[in-house]
């Protein structure tokens, strides 16, 4: 086939199944980079009518929307074994519950692969209340890899203005065992906007038309500063932060009882970052509480009337040095033809959370589609010519770190690719949230177009109809994407997902919603299934040119 042919074709079949227009963008880069796709080992004519096993579909539909286990999964991994904190022993717990599903549903190869990571750390207790002028119950969460209160504390809340040298000497000698405050009240606005949404069709119409991405430039570094205005500028920043580290060492030193800070979120939400360091060679010396703004807010007024806020506290956290790895879970759908059994298809989903919820949308939910797509594909008795690989990674909130260990300990790195990579077709990915799969992230792989689209044809119904070209960043498809290999993302409705769930104390069972739960993990298990029953392997990107 000649590349004008090649182009023609590919053009004709860029009409996506909503009837948009074509999106003409594509063609420019597949032009380019046709000559070496087709030179390619893993090259397929994939703008050529990419085969659909409609009688496969069937049975996937029929075994996930009649006779689900996916919300069964979720209050599992939610509810009895949650929050899953990497390292922790409920995440452990966790694991071993989800290894016996597999098993029960026949996978093979079922185990865990270890990384190093640090110590573990749970939250055992939490107790607070202001008990004058006014008792009232203070939400708050303790941020991860603080520790604990050493019992009940009782003190006066102190509110702490250092903003330069000159304010240390008024506050030394005078916090020891004292709860203390340390930022100003940030503004609350009033929430206009719904919390939920899904994609509207003009919202998906333009990611569709999203261009080829491109390499971020990189800006050229400055000498110096530039005027006289940025150079007091930039002084002002640099003290700024120098007064803030010695802030939080002379916290420390000065043995204070604990540190209110407030959250992100309000109406009773509230984002929990990440406290202190995991590293048990230096650990965080003072616990550090996450506050719901309106009640910080409500103390910190209360101060500043030169009011008495006294408050008991009870902190227990436990930390884990006995084994400073963690894990990622991996089982495998065996391939049945001669030829093909060797080579991998993978579908993952990160495992661990946060602590404040029981991690359900992020990520239980993903984790949950994913073992529903393989026991989906067990229970219909399809037979996959190459091997289906799940993995369900931990470490994903710090950093992507389980997925980046095992994708460099068995595929190598982007230099050096293994054996192993070469036998590799493509990676699956779900990890923002209950909503409904409405497309893929191509991450830049025009050569992926054809082909989900005949995937998604037979979930038109369901309002899974549109691809981009446009990377999307934060989740372990990135690991695989990074070295070269084909790693996807699925497009999701919103929900809750930015505005309420990720990273909160609400990120639990309720906020899952069923129907999309179920019509996931039966596009998953589609588009695993037909990955691994292709002629060729998934074709990878063209890298651009230097």
């Amino acid at each position: 086939m000649t590349t004008y042919q090649l182009m023609k074709q590919f053009m004709t079949r860029m009409v996506n199944p909503s009837k948009r227009p074509p999106r003409l963008r594509r063609a420019i880069p597949l032009l380019l980079a046709c000559s070496a796709w087709s030179a390619s080992p893993y090259a397929t004519l994939a703008a050529q009518q990419e085969p659909v096993d409609a009688a496969a579909v069937a049975k996937i539909r029929d075994e996930a929307f009649n006779r689900s286990q996916v919300m069964t999964l979720m209050s599992y991994l939610t509810d009895v074994h949650g929050p899953r904190l990497t390292g922790s022993p409920i995440a452990r717990r966790a694991a071993d519950y989800t290894m016996t599903q597999l098993k029960g549903w026949g996978l093979a190869n079922t185990h865990l692969e270890s990384f190093p990571f640090g110590r573990g750390w749970t939250n055992d207790k939490f107790y607070a209340q202001v008990t004058a002028p006014v008792a009232f119950a203070v939400i708050g969460y303790p941020q991860a890899w603080t520790p604990g209160t050493s019992g009940a504390l009782k003190s006066d809340i102190v509110y702490v203005r250092i903003d330069n040298e000159s304010d240390f000497a008024k506050y030394k000698g005078q916090l020891a065992g004292k709860i203390v405050m340390l930022a100003p009240m940030r503004p609350v606005e009033p929430n206009y906007a719904p919390f939920a949404s899904r994609r509207t069709d003009d919202a998906l119409a333009r990611m569709a038309e999203a261009p080829m991405p491109t390499p971020a430039a990189v800006a050229p570094r400055q000498s110096g500063p530039r005027t006289a205005a940025d150079s007091i500028a930039q002084r002002q920043v640099q003290l700024q932060q120098a007064v803030a580290v010695r802030r939080r060492a002379f916290i420390d030193d000065e043995k204070v009882g604990a540190i209110l800070e407030p959250g992100r979120g309000d109406g009773g939400t509230v984002f929990t970052p990440n406290g202190a360091s995991r590293d048990p060679e230096h650990p965080a010396t003072t616990p550090v509480i996450t506050v719901a703004i309106e009640h910080y807010g409500r103390i910190l007024r209360t101060l500043e009337k030169n009011i008495a806020v006294t408050m008991e506290l009870d902190v227990r956290n436990t930390f884990y040095d006995a084994d400073l790895t963690s894990f990622n879970i991996i089982a495998e759908i065996p391939g049945t033809d001669a030829k093909l059994k060797d080579e991998v298809v993978m579908l993952g989903a990160h495992f661990d959370s946060w602590h404040a919820g029981t991690g359900a949308t992020d990520n239980a939910a993903g984790s949950a589609a994913m073992l529903e797509a393989v026991r989906i594909l067990t229970a219909t008795g399809l037979k996959p010519r190459r091997t289906i690989r799940l993995a369900l990674w931990t470490g994903e909130e710090q950093g992507l770190i389980g997925s980046r260990a095992w994708v460099k300990a068995h595929f190598g790195s982007r230099d050096s690719l293994t054996a192993a990579a070469e036998k590799f077709s493509a990676y699956f990915n779900l990890d923002n949230g209950t909503g409904a799969i409405r497309g893929v992230f191509e991450q830049g792989n025009a050569a992926a177009a054809p082909i989900f689209s005949a995937w998604m044809k037979p979930f038109e119904d369901k309002g899974v109809k549109t691809l981009t070209l446009a990377n999307t960043g934060g989740t372990d498809h990135l690991s695989f994407d990074g070295i070269g290999l084909p790693g996807f993302q699925f497009i999701q409705d919103d929900i809750e997902y930015g505005t309420r769930t990720h990273h909160s104390n609400m990120d639990t069972y309720e906020r899952v919603q069923d129907a999309d739960m179920k019509l996931n993990a039966a596009v998953i298990a589609s588009f695993v299934y037909h990955a691994a029953n292709r002629t060729a392997r998934f074709p990878r990107k063209v890298p651009a040119s230097p």
